[in-house]
């Protein structure tokens, strides 16, 4: 098994309908009952972000996000899947839940 995140995309200030609140929590429940859940969370967008940088001797930390973009990461899922293709398939069942487009990206092994 391999892990991977699915990151899912919005717009700043967007929330989940009552519906699709629902239907994420079908696909939670099924990934925690077919054994790929390890974690999920939604985040706040990227107006709360901070970027820091603890290298050298100029400790750095700055209000903002490494991208600027009309769209951001308002949430994830990280799951254990037994190969890509069965990863894709879940980010598709997961998009298609919180009716947004996602980005699935696997951990680095």
């Amino acid at each position: 098994m391999a892990r991977f995140i699915i990151f899912v995309i919005d717009t700043p200030g967007a929330r989940a309908s009552s519906e699709e609140m629902a239907k994420i929590d079908i696909f939670n429940e099924k990934l925690q009952t077919n054994g790929n859940w390890i974690l999920a969370a939604g985040i706040t967008g990227s107006a709360h972000a901070h970027l820091v940088d603890g290298r050298g001797e100029n400790l750095e930390a700055a209000a903002g996000s490494l991208v600027e973009s009309a769209e951001n990461y308002t949430g994830f899922w990280i799951i254990e899947a037994a190969s890509e293709s069965q990863a894709i398939e879940l980010a598709q069942e997961g998009s298609y839940a919180c009716n947004r487009r996602v980005e699935l990206r696997p951990f680095l092994r």
